[in-house]
């Protein structure tokens, strides 16, 4: 376990994971290839996309994976483990229960109370997003977790965390947590 201020996170022995993580989405989609390009070396990009299907999804992907590529970005792509394996990203996206087995495949799950975090332990994902941490469009008129009730379920967690939601690097450093991703708040 490493200890970050008062609180501790798991740490995993199968890859070094980012500590910053970029998602696409339709609204940032016309900023991804500079915000990835901004981006430190060696973060995560998570390509979901649910906008597009088929080969227009398809090529989308490849244009950015080259991008973050280019900057030694880790690409994960949100799907089924076959298609992630057949682009070439180093891991899949999703709700726990959905997340299948590929060897050489990291599993990142989605997570928003007890229920999602006991799932990922009981799956073994290699690490968990928990959202959302602070108020954001994505969740725009539902409650967000805030501070203390994060913290309580990332303890929960058997895998490392990834704070999402409302996340930017100042309400990062705010929440005093390291590893933290955002859709809106790096583009």
């Amino acid at each position: 376990m490493l200890s970050f201020g008062r609180y501790s996170a798991h740490v995993t022995n199968r890859q070094t994971l980012p500590d910053l993580w970029l998602l696409s989405d339709a609204r940032n989609d016309a900023k991804l290839e500079s915000a990835l390009a901004a981006l430190p070396q060696g973060s995560g990009f998570v390509f979901r996309h649910y906008h597009l299907a088929g080969e227009a999804r398809r090529q989308r992907y490849d244009e950015l994976k080259t991008v973050a590529d280019a900057s030694g970005h880790l690409t994960v792509l949100s799907g089924d483990a076959d298609t992630a394996h057949s682009c070439g990203a180093a891991g899949i996206y999703g709700a726990p229960e959905k997340l299948g087995r590929r060897p050489g495949l990291l599993r990142l799950a989605t997570a928003h109370d007890a229920r999602e975090i006991a799932l990922a332990n009981r799956v073994a994902v290699d690490a968990v997003f928990l959202s959302p941490v602070f108020p954001t469009r994505s969740h725009r008129g539902r409650g967000c977790l805030g501070a203390s009730l994060f913290y309580e379920l990332a303890a929960r967690a058997a895998m490392p965390v990834i704070a999402l939601g409302g996340m930017t690097a100042g309400r990062a450093r705010e929440l005093d947590w390291p590893k933290w991703g955002a859709i809106d708040g790096l583009t």
